[in-house]
């Protein structure tokens, strides 16, 4: 068990989601029990949530987990966006562990000391956080992986800034090989099209979930670079596609889609918020 010295503290609990514990637990668990998934065939390899507030985004990340109940991966990794300036590419934890309501969720160090050694290999620098972390949008998917997942798991914490599609490939590329042969799941964090009408989010939002689709990682940064669509996690789910792709994934099915509008009735301007899994052919 970590201390409080190496465990990175929740900026965000009470704010974004419940800072009970038990109320947290309850709004979590009905998200998931309260959606509908279509059937999915396959191994679960990834999945796409959000990382809105909860009472904006919860009801579609409820779909993504919804996908992985009952599942027991040893190791999680969860891909982001680094929403503040930083001057490295990618970013990840100096802690031990991130604490939530629910408890702490310990740092695979293992596993992240050889994908940083990756990257540096292959010349991409990176960065551990210390105190000044206060990205919300990787914490966010912890409270529904530890309402969700059948046992603890460990951490793998990668917070991406860069947008280049090659460094993006190369994140990609060294997750796979870092979690090969492990039992691992891969979530990518992202909200969609961001203070649009909501009929113009719908369709901005539709591009970017039909590259997903299509399973193109390429198509999901280049569709936001044209500025058919927009996803601030864009370069997280491209990275997650590439090692999920690695991995042997052969197909992702968006199975939700909102706007803030589904919930606070203002539909003038939206956040978009979808929800995807990425699956593995079982022979």
């Amino acid at each position: 068990m970590s201390t409080s010295s190496d465990t990175r503290p929740s900026p965000i609990a009470g704010v974004w989601y419940s800072g009970d514990p038990g109320t947290l637990a309850f709004e979590i668990d009905q998200y998931i029990e309260d959606a509908h998934l279509p059937e999915l065939e396959g191994e679960v390899i990834a999945v796409i949530s959000p990382h809105a507030g909860y009472r904006y985004s919860g009801r579609t990340a409820g779909y993504a987990f919804r996908a992985v109940r009952g599942l027991a991966p040893r190791i999680v990794a969860v891909v982001s966006p680094y929403h503040n300036y930083h001057t490295a590419a990618l970013l990840t934890s100096a802690h031990q562990a991130y604490k939530t309501p629910l408890g702490e969720v310990p740092v695979d160090q293992e596993s992240l000391k050889q994908f940083l050694q990756l990257l540096q290999a292959r010349g991409m620098t990176s960065v551990k956080a210390l105190y000044q972390d206060r990205e919300h949008s990787l914490e966010i998917e912890l409270p529904f992986l530890q309402r969700a997942l059948a046992q603890p798991f460990s951490l793998l914490p990668v917070m991406l800034r860069s947008r280049t599609a090659a460094q993006v490939e190369l994140v990609g590329k060294a997750l796979a090989d870092v979690l090969r042969g492990k039992p691992a799941l891969m979530v990518a964090s992202t909200d969609l099209s961001h203070f649009y009408p909501e009929d113009t989010a719908n369709a901005l939002d539709h591009e970017i979930m039909h590259q997903m689709e299509l399973f193109s990682p390429q198509g999901v940064l280049e569709i936001e670079e044209q500025g058919r669509g927009f996803a601030c996690g864009g370069a997280a789910v491209a990275a997650v596609l590439w090692a999920a792709r690695e991995l042997g994934a052969t197909q992702v099915r968006v199975v939700h889609h909102s706007t803030s509008g589904d919930e606070t009735q203002d539909t003038t301007s939206v956040v978009g918020y979808g929800a995807a899994v990425v699956l593995k052919q079982v022979q």
